[in-house]
């Protein structure tokens, strides 16, 4: 679990459908900080992505403040480095598949783009992201979440009670 230590800066990056914006919401609760949902701020009202230079731009302004929570993985239009360089902590959510899909399939209609995601994610995307975290946040504090009991023992210790939403 997460030390004692101040969390200001903190990155939760994950499949989709794994719970990144709920545990953003209760981390920035219980640690009063700001949360940032990412997809708000990356896709455009057409749906597409922004491009990479402009998107380095956005977490740029981001990372620039004192004191946050960055939610979202935006999968291979992702450029992670930039949050992570400013992170001092990140939290991954590598939940199952099954558990992501159902989430996905009750919240919203997907695209194709997102469906192949999610289904790679453990196997084409993790990799990558771990492989940022260790090159750009090597002195960030790291959580690997693999089920909701591990979000659920991680946000006692935050003391984040969940009668208090």
């Amino acid at each position: 679990m997460l030390t004692r230590r101040a969390h200001n800066r903190v990155v939760i990056l994950g499949r989709g459908g794994a719970g990144k914006s709920t545990l953003a919401a209760r981390l920035g609760l219980a640690w009063s900080l700001p949360v940032i949902e990412l997809d708000k701020r990356f896709w455009t009202p057409e749906l597409d992505p922004l491009p990479k230079d402009r998107w380095v731009e956005v977490q740029l302004e981001l990372t620039g403040a004192k004191r946050w929570i960055l939610d979202g993985d935006l999968g291979p239009y992702d450029v992670l480095a930039v949050r992570l360089r400013a992170a001092d902590t990140v939290i991954v959510l590598d939940f199952p598949l099954w558990r992501c899909a159902w989430r996905a399939l009750r919240r919203s209609r997907e695209n194709l783009a997102f469906w192949r995601w999610l289904v790679g994610y453990r196997r084409r995307s993790l990799p990558v992201v771990l492989a940022a975290v260790a090159q750009h946040a090597p002195d960030a504090e790291l959580q690997v979440l693999r089920d909701p009991g591990a979000v659920r023992r991680l946000l006692v210790t935050t003391g984040w009670r969940a009668d208090c939403r």
